[in-house]
């Protein structure tokens, strides 16, 4: 049984972990790949100004979520469609842009999201990504979720640029991560918190390098769709699932 607190914000508010909630993080992050690629290479804004564009509209539709009062399908993967839009843009800005490295860029990501994890444990005593019903808690949860998602896309982009590996095979590489992720939560006594938020970064690689494959040309190893269809095409698999969702919050609520 779940208590709520004593509190005016009473209401969940964000997403229940369950596959269907995995299958549109993966197409988020798909998306956030290709859309990401199509500012800032087919349309030729560049890392800077394709930064700015992504992290405005990630923080316009935070602010959106935040003032709800409860748990929206629509803000809430717009919001994580900005912080995987947002992250590739932070990820490649650091590596081509600042010339850090994916390796010393994916280290300073994840040095900002244990951090911000610790801060978080000590803070409020626990982790919680679901239910989530105060703002507080909230913050906390989309600031791991930003840094995840820049951290898989660094990671992503270290696997096919430094590591020599394909997309298929990159994308092979993160699948099987994730696999052995889902079957630890299973057999093992790891902390669930732990396991969500290693199967949280991993998807996003795993989406990473799954656009990259659709977008990119064949003689780098993609299908060379062109980053405009694979936008189109993986936001509207995301909006049927969002609608899928949407529809049964309605019913059950």
């Amino acid at each position: 049984m779940i208590t709520k607190p004593n509190t005016s914000e009473t209401l969940n508010k964000v997403a229940k972990i369950s596959v269907l909630f995995w299958l549109m993080k993966i197409l988020a992050t798909t998306l956030g790949e290709t859309l990401g690629d199509l500012l800032a290479h087919t349309l030729n804004l560049g890392y800077a100004i394709s930064l700015i564009i992504t992290a405005l509209f990630f923080v316009l539709f935070l602010l959106f979520q935040l003032k709800a009062k409860k748990y929206n399908p629509i803000l809430y993967w717009l919001v994580i469609i900005g912080t995987t839009t947002v992250g590739t843009e932070i990820s490649d800005y650091m590596d081509r842009t600042l010339n850090l490295g994916y390796l010393a860029g994916s280290l300073i990501l994840m040095t900002l999201l244990i951090n911000t994890l610790w801060f978080w444990r000590n803070t409020m005593g626990k982790i919680t990504v679901y239910p989530i019903f105060t703002r507080k808690v909230e913050l906390f949860y989309w600031t791991a979720i930003l840094f995840s998602n820049s951290l898989g896309t660094a990671f992503g982009d270290f696997l096919s640029d430094n590591a020599g590996l394909s997309y298929l095979q990159g994308a092979m590489v993160t699948a099987g991560v994730i696999a052995v992720v889902v079957l630890l939560h299973y057999v093992s006594k790891i902390n669930h918190i732990l396991l969500f938020w290693m199967a949280f970064i991993f998807t996003r690689p795993f989406g990473a390098t799954f656009g990259d494959l659709l977008t990119k040309t064949k003689l780098e190893g993609g299908l060379d769709l062109g980053t405009l269809p694979a936008t189109l095409v993986s936001a509207t698999l995301l909006a049927i699932l969002v609608w899928y969702d949407f529809r049964n919050e309605a019913i059950f609520k």
